[in-house]
């Protein structure tokens, strides 16, 4: 993973401070640990393995090894809780858009936190929001998506894809990764003050 090529994207706040590891348990738990730091706004925690993801609904979340992207962003969003509204939608709506401007593949959006891809499943969200009271302390956006993955379990071979077994070629992770925060950070500062 090309970290340095993540950095140099068009984001102001998204991406500027990017914490890599090759391997750990879980982006979205360990974002937890760190998020109350103020210095963390924008950060992104990225692996190329995780050994216990998070998916929805306490399932596990498979990231395959160095084939695909697993991360997490932590915000802190200085807004009222419910300018966070179908937030998750708009985290779809915005890899959907990222991956049809590169690559013009057309994803389906699953609600509530799933994008299809003739479809089957190739990414999840799960987003986190902490408060106290009405105050946001942080927000955590979580991704996973099935990039060069070609190898299934028995049980999700039939409910989930990758961009490498549907079009029988590699792809570059940080062209998604870098696209897509550009286009987050975009729609999101529109919205709420970050």
């Amino acid at each position: 993973m090309n970290i340095e090529k993540i950095k140099q994207s068009q984001t102001k706040i998204i991406g500027r401070t990017i914490e890599y590891h090759k391997q750990i348990t879980s982006t979205h738990t360990y974002a937890k640990e760190i998020a109350k730091n103020k210095n963390n706004n924008g950060k992104i925690i990225i692996t190329d393995v995780q050994t216990q993801g998070i998916g929805t609904k306490g399932r596990t979340w498979y990231t395959g090894k160095s084939k695909n992207i697993a991360m997490t962003i932590i915000l802190k969003p200085k807004c009222e809780i419910s300018k966070l509204q179908n937030l998750t939608k708009t985290i779809a709506i915005c890899m959907k858009q990222a991956i049809f401007e590169l690559y013009n593949y057309e994803l389906t959006i699953k609600e509530p936190n799933d994008l299809l891809l003739n479809k089957k499943k190739i990414c999840g969200i799960l987003t986190e929001i902490n408060t106290t009271a009405n105050h946001i302390n942080y927000l955590l956006i979580s991704l996973g998506f099935n990039v060069n993955e070609e190898q299934f379990s028995q049980e999700t071979s039939n409910t989930a894809t990758s961009l490498k077994k549907e079009y029988q070629k590699e792809f570059e992770r940080e062209e998604i990764i870098s696209r897509f925060i550009e286009i987050l950070e975009n729609n999101i500062s529109e919205k709420i003050e970050l």
